[in-house]
């Protein structure tokens, strides 16, 4: 199993690295997919075993176009709508609602996504233009060797006095910033679209620390001992010994997603949709789960007895994730980011 850091991999992924994968069938000389997949133990685990898995599968030549939602988007508006790089983009519904509205993708065609109908609702929210693949639940993490009173819920950063000034956050450039403003503005004021209420919130917790990608450094060296993180994360970091845990907080989970879509005018759709479908299958879903200790968006896989307490939400538990507005969000992104730097110093 990979031993390594999910937030600094994605600190590091600027570059645009593309690799080709051999051994395919005969047929993989004429039908390849390109894949954008993320970097570091991301791209080594697509090269090594998913890729192969989907070649076996299809007999295509799977090609990898590592990178994050940044520069795959920055690709597709580069090239545009009528001739994008890829025929399928698996990236944050952040990002994807973005170039969703600029008529990159297509509305999904489910009869050739026959695993879409074993997901979970949280995985068909975009009304049939999108498929969440994967999910990395995140809760309230804490030092458990520096904290007395455990948090239950988000509300505890505000309350408990043991977190003053001792407080993690991912900053506004980072979806997580996005939505711990719009968590905050769904808690303290009318909805999560109350954003005057989000950012008097966020003020009233005084200096925190904030991060772009990685949050595990500050924790593990006790620079803050209370911050938002991935069950993923945070099972690594226990794995490596430090004394931590993560709640389910009262008032919800946040994620990470992976929202796979297809592109309108992509040069191999049939193809894309093939390994789609691919990915949104127990075969598919599984080693990722495993590796990765993402969440299966599948209700039909079940998570193993040994990896229940790597991997604790799944089944009913994906109902107390929270989703958001993202169409608001990318809209006002700008001048929110603007008050952001602001009010979080």
């Amino acid at each position: 199993m990979m031993n390594v850091n999910r937030r600094q991999l994605l600190a590091g992924m600027g570059g645009l690295a593309v690799a080709g994968m051999a051994g395919a069938p005969g047929r993989a000389q004429q039908k390849t997919l390109i894949v954008p997949t993320l970097g570091g133990a991301w791209e080594q685990f697509w090269r090594a075993e998913l890729a192969p898995a989907f070649t076996k599968k299809s007999g295509a030549a799977v090609t990898l176009d590592a990178g994050n939602g940044r520069v795959w988007s920055a690709n597709l508006r580069a090239a545009g709508v009528q001739k994008p790089p890829y025929s399928i983009l698996m990236t944050n519904e952040a990002f994807a609602s973005s170039l969703r509205k600029e008529g990159f993708f297509e509305k999904l065609d489910l009869t050739k996504l026959p695993n879409y109908n074993d997901l979970y609702p949280l995985a068909k929210k975009t009304d049939g233009w999108g498929a969440v693949a994967m999910v990395s639940p995140i809760g309230l993490a804490y030092r458990t060797d520096m904290v007395k009173t455990p948090p239950k819920g988000w509300k505890d950063l505000w309350e408990n006095p043991e977190f003053k000034g001792r407080i993690g956050l991912y900053n506004f450039a980072n979806t997580a910033g996005k939505m711990e403003l719009m968590l905050a503005s769904k808690i303290f004021g009318k909805d999560q679209y109350d954003v005057d209420a989000g950012f008097k919130a966020l003020e009233k917790l005084g200096p925190v620390i904030q991060a772009d990608f990685n949050l595990s450094t500050g924790i593990a060296s006790g620079e803050f001992v209370v911050a938002p993180f991935d069950f993923g994360e945070v099972a690594r970091l226990r794995k490596q010994g430090l004394p931590i845990d993560v709640i389910v907080p009262e008032e919800g989970l946040l994620m990470f997603d992976q929202t796979l879509n297809i592109l309108a005018n992509g040069p191999q759709k049939d193809l894309a949709y093939e390994y789609a479908n691919f990915l949104l299958s127990p075969e598919g879903q599984v080693p990722l789960m495993k590796n990765f200790f993402v969440s299966p968006t599948n209700a039909k896989v079940t998570v193993p007895d040994d990896l229940k307490a790597d991997v604790p939400i799944s089944g009913d538990m994906m109902d107390k994730i929270l989703t958001w507005d993202w169409n608001f969000m990318n809209e006002k992104q700008a001048s929110l980011a603007e008050t952001w730097a602001k009010v979080l110093k």
